[in-house]
């Protein structure tokens, strides 16, 4: 047998093993990752059903600065759709349009990655003091073995960027609810009260603000040529002279 028939004969050999694995795979594949942001779920839940803050925390955005997005639709909610263009070919092309909306619970979702289409959601419960987000994607292969195949992959393919995009939303939401340091207060001065000659005003150090470790300014004494001549000491006065009788 020539070496070229064997190759064909064994590459048919081997399709047929790979499909005949790939009827035992899975028809439905479903990757999800899930985060725990310390805020309500209403809170998330603005943030996820409103498609016009996703580029703040998308997975694909943060790869590709340059990524070019469209929003069409509703405002927000059901209906509400985002399409993106990125010239990157791990990012690619893709759009997500919201067809459920469940407040603060559930939202449910149409995509389309590269291709490959399926249905997204993101799922909202308490947790602690905070809330837990699932982000999952379902891909339905059929009867395809190409697609079966595809599907395996998806978990390492889909789940990382999941990983990126829920720590992006959990980073942001955090942030924006994290209070601010108020600013310190300027010390207060020191009253002033009038205490020299000339009219000059000087700091009183009795009236200094309390708690404040400035030593009290000391007020200037007057010039010597002002200050007050001791009096001087009072003599006795002398004896009457008495005249002699002739």
């Amino acid at each position: 047998m020539r070496p070229m028939m064997r190759l064909i004969l064994g590459l048919g050999a081997l399709v047929v093993i790979l499909a005949g694995v790939a009827l035992e795979l899975p028809r439905q594949v479903t990757v999800a990752r899930s985060a725990v942001i310390n805020a309500p779920e209403a809170v998330v839940f603005s943030y996820l059903n409103n498609l016009k803050r996703f580029n703040e925390w998308s997975p694909w955005a943060e790869r590709d600065p340059q990524l070019q997005t469209a929003l069409s639709g509703a405002e927000q909610g059901q209906g509400a759709k985002i399409q993106w263009t990125s010239s990157q070919k791990s990012v690619g092309s893709g759009s997500m349009e919201i067809t459920e909306s469940n407040p603060n619970r559930h939202i449910g979702l149409d995509v389309d990655f590269n291709g490959l289409d399926g249905a997204s959601y993101y799922d909202i419960s308490p947790s602690g003091s905070g809330s837990k987000v699932i982000w999952g994607f379902s891909y339905e292969s059929g009867a395809s073995p190409l697609k079966r195949w595809k599907g395996l992959m998806l978990d390492r393919y889909i789940g990382a960027e999941y990983n990126d995009g829920l720590a992006n939303l959990k980073e942001l939401i955090e942030s924006e609810r994290r209070p601010t340091a108020p600013s310190p207060a300027p010390p207060a001065a020191a009253p002033m009260v009038q205490g020299q000659p000339d009219g000059a005003l000087v700091a009183d150090p009795a009236m200094a603000a309390p708690g404040s470790d400035a030593p009290p300014e000391t007020v200037p004494e007057a010039p010597a040529a002002e200050q007050a001549a001791p009096q001087a000491a009072e003599q006795p006065a002398p004896p009457p002279v008495r005249k002699k009788r002739q």
